[in-house]
């Protein structure tokens, strides 16, 4: 077998290793072939790889989401929500769902403020882009949209995107929700708003150039870009100074509008290119 041959063998190995892998299972494999092929590189172990894999896998994601993700139950909580209780029933089943991930769980307590503010200039916003979504689209009845508004949602989990597409449906949002890997190519969609909400320092951890990538390569008029001021376990560890520092790295030199916000658990940037 040449050496090409021998590593996409190893390399098939590995995603199969992988994805065999309860808690990696939903992950799309895409992004656990490009990350396996990078730590193939790394190192010649195929154990070795694999826990890198793994182990990147858990920083970028993982770590974030709660281990249990019933999503088929969970959307016909919001449909019986929306179909008997209205607004404040479908607002409080979504508040319950987005407990089971840190990054929205983290904004609960400023949900009512957060998409406000940010977004008070731009309103009503006609087309999003949430890149790295998370459960971020179930905040959809907090955020300012125009009437027919469409949604696009992104991340790196099959059965989320799933979950997410029927709950665009749900509300009368016109879009979808996909699966992929955002640190090989940047959505194409064109819209008026993208969404970078905490994902930068993860992706970062992927690819250090991956951040001004998506910047620069996003097909949006505004970008609203969010950094967490606050570890997972709640350590202030000078967060807010060292990400500020480095989003203004990212944009020197680009001529584009930025507002600054500080929230109790979030620094936000409006950007306007």
């Amino acid at each position: 077998m040449s050496a090409v041959g021998e590593q996409e063998a190893l390399l098939a190995d590995l995603v199969a290793a992988v994805v065999c892998s309860p808690k990696y299972s939903d992950v799309c494999v895409e992004v656990v072939r490009n990350i396996g092929a990078r730590e193939l590189r790394a190192r010649r172990d195929l154990r070795g790889a694999i826990k890198a894999t793994k182990s990147k896998l858990h920083q970028v994601g993982a770590s974030y989401l709660s281990r249990r993700t019933p999503y088929e139950k969970w959307l016909d909580e919001l449909k019986a929500a929306r179909r008997f209780g209205g607004e404040p029933a479908l607002r409080s089943v979504c508040t319950r769902i987005m407990r089971h991930h840190a990054s929205t769980r983290e904004r609960l307590a400023i949900l009512d403020r957060f998409y406000a503010s940010t977004l008070r200039d731009i309103a009503p916003v006609r087309s999003v882009l949430d890149v790295a979504c998370g459960f971020n689209p179930l905040a959809i009845p907090w955020m300012p949209l125009a009437p027919g508004a469409t949604y696009y949602a992104y991340d790196m989990y099959v059965g989320l995107a799933s979950f997410l597409s029927g709950f665009l449906w749900l509300v009368d949002i016109p879009g979808r929700a996909e699966a992929c890997d955002l640190v090989q190519r940047a959505p194409k969609e064109e819209v008026e708003l993208a969404f970078l909400l905490k994902v930068l320092p993860c992706l970062e951890r992927l690819s250090t150039s991956v951040g001004a990538r998506l910047m620069e390569g996003i097909r949006a008029r505004n970008l609203l870009v969010s950094f967490p001021v606050r570890s997972l376990g709640g350590r202030d560890k000078g967060m807010e100074a060292t990400y500020g520092a480095h989003f203004a790295e990212l944009v020197q030199g680009r001529g584009w509008t930025v507002q600054r916000f500080l929230f109790e658990t979030e620094l936000a940037f409006l950007v306007t290119k």
